[in-house]
């Protein structure tokens, strides 16, 4: 016991003073990596080795765990000072939005492709449901939400919503504030449900391409095809597809549940939520984006012509930015 505890003594002194070099060194650099001078960052990972090293010695012969215990969070520390991303708050944000969000959407353009669809076959039923009954306008739009757009209202009051003028009793900041609102617990909920087996998620999407063909059918019985089309249209683009990619998350997610492959289900279910976490918080920006212009370019452009200009720029740039052909990084 007495030998044991000599060398234990002497094994702290020979290496304590390099421990107190790298953990003066990692307080250094907890101010900054720029902190440290060249010959402090060379000098890194050879205390780190070192500090391993004397941590796997410590294990064999100390006899007091408070010095294992320290050196254990010491090693830590340097571990990730010399092998973790160190990357400044804004390099997150541009590697976010350069690569990771729209290599998570295009990782999911299958499952995008089939949200799309369901919401195409919700809109198209709903418009030839509503153009052959307009009570059926009833089923699929709440009455809050229509606002005195129903089948009882007047062609020329329906043409009068499409080209509203601005007032000041119609805040356009609440306005935009409610519909961001509105919008993300769609698509927030769109995804959430694919823990559902997607089921849920599906029959949301399916239910928002109602709403749209009843809306579109209503107007279109009363010859305001094009200029609904404009309205929604000048919006829609951003918002429709915010919601079809928060609904792609949900299906690949409850897809994965029900047929994980060669990996456990867990595990599956565990990558897909990743790369939908990455998806959805692309979404919340694009309904934000959605909601201004929804609050704001649809009140001040009333022009038909210049709203679908809008659109038809909205879909080009959100289509270039998403699945324009990208170099691989090393």
């Amino acid at each position: 016991m007495a030998e044991l505890q000599l060398k234990s003594h002497r094994f702290r002194a020979e290496r304590e003073a390099d421990w107190r070099r790298l953990e003066q060194l990692l307080q250094k650099a907890a101010r900054g990596p720029a902190k440290l001078k060249t010959a402090e960052l060379i000098e890194m990972p050879v205390l780190y080795r070192q500090a391993l090293s004397s941590l796997s010695v410590a294990r064999a012969i100390s006899l007091d765990q408070s010095l294992i215990d320290y050196l254990e969070g010491l090693s830590a520390r340097a571990y990730f000072f010399v092998y973790g991303v160190r990357s400044r708050p804004w390099e997150r944000i541009a590697r976010f939005f350069l690569t990771d969000w729209p290599g998570a959407v295009q990782g999911l353009w299958r499952e995008t492709l089939i949200a799309a669809l369901i919401g195409v076959v919700g809109a198209v039923a709903a418009f030839l449901l509503v153009w052959r009954d307009p009570d059926w306008f009833y089923g699929f739009i709440p009455q809050a939400l229509a606002a005195g757009r129903d089948p009882t209202a007047t062609t020329a009051s329906l043409a009068a919503t499409l080209h509203a003028p601005i007032s000041k009793e119609n805040s356009l900041d609440l306005l935009a504030a409610f519909l961001f609102t509105h919008n993300a617990q769609i698509a927030l909920f769109a995804f959430a449900f694919g823990f559902a087996f997607c089921l849920l998620s599906v029959g949301l999407l399916a239910f928002n391409g109602c709403m749209l063909g009843a809306f579109l059918a209503l107007f279109a019985s009363r010859g305001l095809t094009a200029p609904a089309i404009g309205w929604l249209m000048i919006h829609g683009v951003t918002e429709l597809f915010a919601v079809t990619l928060a609904g792609a998350a949900g299906v690949s997610m409850g897809w994965v549940m029900v047929f994980p492959g060669e990996r456990t289900r867990m595990d599956a279910a565990v990558q897909a939520g990743r790369r939908g976490a990455v998806v959805m918080a692309g979404v919340v920006v694009m309904l934000f984006v959605a909601a201004l212009l929804e609050g704001y370019a649809r009140q001040l452009v009333q022009p038909d012509l210049a709203r679908f200009a809008i659109a038809g720029a909205s879909a080009l740039a959100w289509g270039l930015y998403f699945y324009l052909p990208r170099g691989r990084r090393a």
